[in-house]
């Protein structure tokens, strides 16, 4: 996606006056803009895509946040997250609690603008001081101009993904998991499973795959509409997150988003849809689900 010249690039109202100005864009793309940056500025492009679900990506090694709608980017900003002792936790997360007004019961009764909670235990995104590096108690800072954008494109429920390895989100191939593998290479492929469309017929998806456990489970709006034995080849030590970001003819374009390490990339490897061992009409009915949006996690933890 390629920024038109008149987009918004401004800096957060809370930063020093030096970095209150304007950044023409041109027409770099997103991706180009992200990492010129500087602390307390965002670009915001909802013209993009004006509707559709909504995805964002916290990179704590980076500092920034990028957030997708319908599978394209449509926004970026510089972030703050918790400082050594008070570090930002990674993993997948949705907004459980949104408010304009709001003030810490923890810190003080300091102001947090534009809250949007990720957790019941005190992290949350809203507006505050960005002075370039991590500084809070665990939130997320955002510039206050971006906070307000950020609250009124969002709902509850949007699915907030929060990373520390130093790379930025790019596009890539399906991860091919809801495609049949040989069945020399299976053990599962006929195995019973459980699916249940009609629980919930619309809202955003979200498939949860436990390698403790050996299941996965697909959640639709929140409520389970199936589930199924799945083995993952290989260690999933830390677990990560692929995120569907759009679909259209020349095929599915994901994101492979780890929490935590180094050396590993965003990428989705050509070869990623055989690590899953799992029911073949399973799969099948789960690729009929999938919308730009949504969220396949696979943790080590038990479900």
């Amino acid at each position: 996606m390629r920024i038109p010249t008149a987009v918004i690039l401004a800096a957060c109202l809370l930063s020093s006056p030096a970095l209150a100005q304007p950044v023409e864009a041109g027409d770099r793309p997103m991706f180009e803009v992200v990492p010129t940056l500087k602390p307390g500025q965002f670009v915001w492009a909802p013209e993009a895509a004006p509707d559709g679900p909504v995805l964002m990506v916290v990179n704590l090694a980076t500092q920034r946040a990028l957030l997708f709608r319908n599978g394209v980017p449509i926004g970026a900003s510089t972030i703050s997250s918790g400082k050594p002792g008070h570090e930002t936790p990674t993993g997948v997360f949705t907004v459980l609690e949104k408010k304009r007004e709001h003030y810490s019961k923890t810190y003080n009764n300091a102001p947090m603008p534009n809250m949007q909670r990720l957790t019941w235990k005190g992290i949350a995104l809203h507006a505050g001081n960005l002075p370039g590096y991590p500084a809070s108690h665990g939130c997320i800072r955002l510039p206050m101009q971006f906070s307000s954008l950020l609250f009124g494109a969002t709902r509850l429920g949007m699915t907030v993904i929060i990373t520390s390895l130093p790379v930025e989100p790019r596009q890539s191939a399906a991860p091919d998991i809801a495609a049949p593998i040989a069945a020399t290479t299976t053990t599962l492929a006929r195995a019973a499973y459980e699916w249940h469309p009609e629980r919930a017929t619309q809202g955003p998806v979200s498939v949860i795959v436990s390698a403790a456990d050996q299941r996965a489970i697909v959640l639709r709006n929140g409520t389970e509409i199936g589930s199924a034995p799945v083995r993952v080849a290989g260690s999933a030590n830390g677990g990560w997150a692929y995120a569907l970001r759009s679909w259209d003819d020349s095929g599915e374009h994901w994101l492979k988003l780890q929490f935590a390490g180094s050396g590993q990339g965003m990428d989705v490897g050509a070869g990623e849809g055989a690590r899953f061992d799992t029911p073949w009409d399973f799969k099948h009915a789960v690729q009929t689900v999938l919308r730009p949006g949504s969220i396949i996690v696979v943790t080590p933890l038990s479900l």
